[in-house]
């Protein structure tokens, strides 16, 4: 019987999580973000950022990788040269972007609409020399 009871629990925990429309966990996106090839050191020299995100920019319409690159800059970014990670409000070319380890470029680029539990890895391929 406690078997029983175990599984009736959850199914019905789940149920009742994923109906809340109010809570704070259904307006923000857990995501890993990572940065390798000398990016990392644009974001305080840690390679991995598990961040919580809002669901929405600030037009109410999905969270996207374009609203992310902005959040990076705004809000995780200490370094002040933005430039090496973007270019006019876009990503700076010579950066690859895995979303959960496929190319960018097949799943829509910035207009990618980011999921709960995403990973999205920046890679420069641009070194000094």
């Amino acid at each position: 019987m406690a078997t029983v009871a175990a599984a009736t629990m959850e199914i019905t925990t789940p149920s009742k999580v994923e109906g809340t429309s109010g809570s704070a966990d259904a307006q923000q996106l857990s995501i890993l973000v990572e940065f390798t090839g000398g990016l990392e050191m644009l974001f305080s020299d840690q390679r991995r950022h598990a961040l919580q995100i809002p669901a929405m920019d600030k037009n109410d319409s999905p969270a996207t990788i374009a609203y992310l690159i902005d959040y990076l800059c705004e809000n995780t970014m200490r370094d002040s040269r933005k430039e090496l990670f973007v270019l006019d409000r876009h990503l700076r070319p010579g950066i690859l972007v895995l979303i959960n380890d496929a190319d960018w470029e097949l799943e829509g680029e910035e207009a990618y609409e980011i999921q709960n539990g995403d990973n999205i890895l920046f890679v420069s391929t641009l070194h000094g020399g």
